[in-house]
């Protein structure tokens, strides 16, 4: 006699998350089945690094990257919270011009928020660089190292060097993690006094500042076509409005369950970002904690960064980018809705 779906799956389990009850449907979905890990061992993931993830994610717009069939099916992207949410809930409406619409996406203030998500088939939180307070005002400036698709790692890791070398001639403190991927993200937090478009010039005048002291390993170029592939590209349109990276703490859409993990400075000439996956993190923060944890003690002005930008906009280094408008994300009717450059 064939399995019922329950058999299958397993059977809804309740679980209590900051005192509320969450039903947890298909615990026993194969989630990662190349190292055997359901969905259930996703939420205990979560769970077990629940201060940094919430702290990645606290007051942010956040899309959800979904996989209701875990990874061998389809990859949804959310930005609107379904209807039927519970009340407790909370999140944040944002308005997208380009389509006269709004959403209300989730904006995480507790874990039981993240594991309600996790319940959703969420494997990954991309969150946006503003909160709730202001969305149009960022506090957050990312600095992302995306490698060409033939170029080593051990040429992001002396990027990331020359990046370091940069914050500290700023007096910039920069918070680095792995991607989760092939690249390494640092994240510098800035007062909100700024738009999209002047944090965005201020991320290309530092990125050209990095390809100025380490040519022959970065590129600004914008176009992919034009960009020596075994170069690393200082991504700095993923500071333009509604444009996300993969928050600390998420897990990544890939077979080994990777995580994006926050790492020292120290750590970097040495890391593998293979080794950061939701069997290895937790025991790692059981042990160092929430490595930014203080991220939002070192405020940056970016005063000097646009100082640069004008620098550079007057000797006629424009931006040559075709940036995608700042709404890009297609926000329809339904509750999936796909951004072109997550990350």
């Amino acid at each position: 006699m064939a399995a019922k779906a329950d058999d299958a799956v397993g059977k809804p389990i309740e679980l209590q998350v900051d005192g509320l009850p969450i039903r947890f449907t298909s615990p026993e979905r194969m989630y990662f089945p190349e190292i055997g890990a359901s969905k259930l061992e996703l939420a205990q993931y979560y769970q077990a690094v629940g201060p940094g993830i919430v702290n990645a994610l606290r007051d942010r717009p956040c899309m959800l990257h979904r996989f209701p069939s875990g990874l061998t099916g389809d990859k949804v992207h959310q930005k609107r919270v379904p209807k039927g949410a519970p009340e407790w809930l909370p999140t944040v409406q944002v308005f997208f011009p380009r389509f006269k619409r709004t959403a209300d996406e989730l904006c995480v203030e507790k874990l039981a928020d993240v594991i309600w998500a996790v319940q959703m088939s969420t494997v990954e939180f991309h969150p946006w660089n503003s909160r709730s307070a202001d969305v149009e005002r960022p506090d957050e400036w990312r600095i992302d190292l995306d490698p060409g698709p033939t170029c080593p790692f051990s040429r992001v890791q002396r990027v990331a060097d020359v990046v370091h070398e940069v914050l500290d001639d700023l007096g910039a403190v920069g918070w680095p993690k792995t991607s989760g991927g092939k690249g390494l993200h640092i994240y510098v937090r800035v007062a909100p006094d700024h738009s999209f478009t002047d944090v965005r010039r201020a991320a290309l005048a530092f990125a050209r500042e990095v390809e100025r002291r380490a040519p022959q390993d970065v590129t600004t170029t914008w176009w992919r076509k034009d960009r020596d592939p075994s170069l690393v590209f200082v991504d700095y349109n993923q500071n333009a409005r509604d444009h996300t990276i993969a928050a600390a703490y998420s897990v990544r859409g890939m077979p080994d369950a990777r995580v994006s993990t926050p790492i020292r400075w120290a750590e970097i000439p040495d890391v593998d970002p293979r080794d950061f996956t939701i069997r290895t993190v937790p025991a790692r923060f059981a042990e160092l904690g929430d490595l930014h944890a203080g991220i939002d003690e070192a405020v940056f002005s970016l005063a000097p960064l646009l100082e640069w930008a004008e620098r550079d906009e007057r000797e006629g280094l424009t931006d040559k980018s075709d940036e995608v408008p700042v709404d890009a994300g297609q926000v329809g009717k339904g509750g999936s809705e796909s951004h072109p450059r997550d990350r």
